[in-house]
């Protein structure tokens, strides 16, 4: 007699779930009919005992399926005939012997293919990694055919010659676990098949996760630590993510879809319960970083996670399409809001950290201003987050410029640019850094310095942009206007710092003059000279371009008139006593005392022996 809880439905593998309802009529048996399940029974028998054993131990357990492909094929087959005679003794006869005699054989076979099931999985987890699985989704159709009659062992191989290694045994082990699964499956028996598979492949599954460094921590873990171990953490999740979505959950996915093809509802189950506890672990991690302390250093890491996410997302959605895998797309979505909304706090943050800046100290010589290097070095980091900044900031609208006049600000990108959105925001940040600069401007007493100031910041803002992917987002046109801006504040400067020594020569530098009126117009330009000069050397343009061009606009100006008036008067003052102590300034020596400017070290004495100090000048 069958023993308890012993199935006794065993129907179309179409709908292993259903049950069988005896029909009030039976229908007539043919003696053949009959006599053929009978055959079908005996076969079963001498098939089915020959690989049965009550051994529960798997020690000394010889694989059916590893030691003859042929055999394996045959016990398959006589399960087959051998629900097809339970199936007639059910419609025929459902009191017979012969259908508790099939029903027993069919529990010995099922505990056998159990047994062939989780050896398969377990001894094959090499080759059931989800990289060989993934690597090799395309199995043979003839190598997963083991119903097909017509193909002998030899044609087996033969389909087989040429594949090797890893990847024959990856595409065998598959095969055998989908011929054993729908066998199972067809027979009632899927619970049981299913229940191994899912206790291998999760453990499987979550120590892959373990060695690829996921870990499972809660938000109260992570807001404890110190922003040095997170960023080891995000590190190591970054290095992981695509590894576990690209080859670990899509290669789980791919295996449990060929194992369980014969049962969609199966295959989900199975793939749900293996990963989505892995998976939401995953990526609940972005989202608990994302709801930490937010400080603008942090940016960078947490555009990192968001491109990863959203680079990975066609996978993702693919991968966990099911229902039952709804909460993984829905926990990876609710990581990339977290992180678009801390992303847009932090650039808030960034631009109020701009304006709230009250350094008071003017920079030594007119230079760089610390804020322009960290504003602009930060800005040009996030231009290269241009593609996530991009949907990040596309409806998150720029208010701030409201209170601007619309001249004062220009989008450098039209609205049907991509890009556009993340654009005005930048070139928004690095107008707000150029205001302050305007008032930072405002602290040096000299006004020439001032021009000098601004000139060199400008300079390193456009130099920036130029040579980072700013270049592309704010365009030409934005970095050729501000270059004009650049020479303007220089031409300034100039005005400004040098009009007293260019005002202390005659208009007209080769018009016949008094020797006394000569003497007067050298001691005014002694004196400016050396007043300018003792000043800015002690200035700083760091731009070797901007800094050479200040300069050959200053000598090509001064030069040519000094030149003139030297040349014109020196003659006629060596014969007037004290002479020397008025021709203070050889033409010739003009450009060595301009190449000592805007070093920032008083007198560099860096070209020649005659530029050591004004006071100490060539006679002519």
């Amino acid at each position: 007699m069958p023993r308890k809880g012993m199935r006794t439905i065993f129907f179309k593998a179409s709908s292993p779930s259903s049950s069988h309802q005896s029909s009030p009529s039976r229908a007539p048996s043919s003696p053949l009919h009959e006599s053929m399940m009978d055959e079908n029974i005996d076969n079963a028998q001498s098939v089915i005992s020959k690989w049965y054993s009550d051994e529960s131990s798997f020690a000394n357990f010889t694989s059916l399926f590893h030691s003859s492909r042929s055999e394996a094929k045959q016990f398959l087959s006589a399960v087959a005939n051998l629900q097809r005679a339970m199936h007639f003794f059910v419609n025929h006869d459902s009191t017979s012997e012969k259908l508790i005699r099939s029903q027993n054989l069919m529990q010995l076979a099922m505990k056998r293919l159990e047994k062939e099931f989780y050896q398969i999985l377990s001894s094959s987890r090499e080759y059931l990694d989800p990289e060989s699985v993934s690597s090799h989704v395309s199995a043979r159709s003839s190598i997963s055919d083991f119903e097909d009659d017509r193909a002998s062992e030899e044609e087996f191989g033969a389909s087989i010659e040429s594949v090797s290694g890893v990847e024959r045994e990856s595409e065998l082990a598959m095969a055998d676990l989908k011929a054993i699964a729908d066998c199972m499956i067809s027979s009632g028996y899927g619970k049981e098949c299913v229940k191994i598979y899912k206790l291998v492949r999760k453990s499987i599954v979550d120590e892959s996760l373990y060695h690829l460094g996921v870990e499972r921590l809660s938000y109260s873990q992570i807001q404890k630590m110190d922003w040095e171990l997170i960023e080891k953490k995000i590190r190591h999740w970054l290095n992981a993510v695509k590894a576990a979505v690209k080859t670990l959950f899509y290669g789980e996915r791919i295996l449990c879809d060929h194992v369980f093809s014969a049962s969609d509802s199966i295959r989900e189950s199975c793939f749900s319960e293996i990963t989505k506890e892995g998976a939401l672990s995953l990526f609940g991690f972005p989202e608990h970083v994302a709801r930490c302390k937010k400080t603008p250093e942090k940016m960078f890491r947490i555009l990192d996670l968001y491109e990863s996410i959203s680079d990975l997302w066609p996978e993702i959605d693919s991968i966990f399409s099911f229902e039952s895998t709804s909460a993984v797309l829905s926990q990876a979505t609710s990581a990339l809001i977290r992180l678009g909304e801390a992303v847009r706090t932090m650039l808030s943050d960034f631009e109020a950290a701009i304006q709230k800046d009250s350094s008071k100290t003017p920079i030594r010589g007119g230079g760089v201003h610390p804020l322009t290097r960290y504003v602009m070095n930060y800005v040009s980091f996030l231009s290269d987050y241009s593609g996530v900044l991009s949907v990040i900031v596309a409806e998150w609208p720029l208010t701030a410029q409201s209170s601007m006049p619309e001249s004062y600000f220009e989008n450098p990108k039209s609205d049907d640019d991509p890009t556009s959105a993340i654009s005005l925001r930048l070139a928004w940040l690095v107008l707000v850094l150029l205001c302050k600069l305007d008032g930072r401007a405002k602290l040096y007493k000299d006004v020439s310095l001032s021009y000098i100031f601004l000139a060199n910041n400008l300079q390193y803002v456009t130099t920036k942009v130029r040579t980072s992917n700013l270049r592309y987002l704010l365009g030409d046109d934005w970095i050729a206007k501000h270059e004009i801006k650049v020479k303007q504040y220089a031409s300034n400067y100039e005005r400004m710092g040098w009009s007293k020594v260019f005002s202390s020569l005659p208009e007209n530098p080769s018009a016949d003059i008094s020797p006394e009126k000569a003497k007067e117009y050298f001691k005014k330009f002694n004196s400016s000279f050396e007043e300018v000069y003792r000043k800015q050397t002690s200035w700083v343009v760091p731009d070797n371009k901007l800094q050479e061009e200040i300069k050959l606009s200053i000598a090509k100006k001064l030069e040519p008139t000094y030149r003139a008036f030297y040349e014109k008067n020196r003659a006629r003052l060596r014969r007037e006593p004290g002479s020397e102590s008025v021709v203070r300034f050889a033409p010739d020596d003009m450009e060595n005392y301009l190449s000592d400017l805007f070093y920032g070290t008083g007198v560099s004495g860096s070209t020649s022996s005659s530029s050591s100090s004004p006071s100490s000048l060539s006679r002519g």
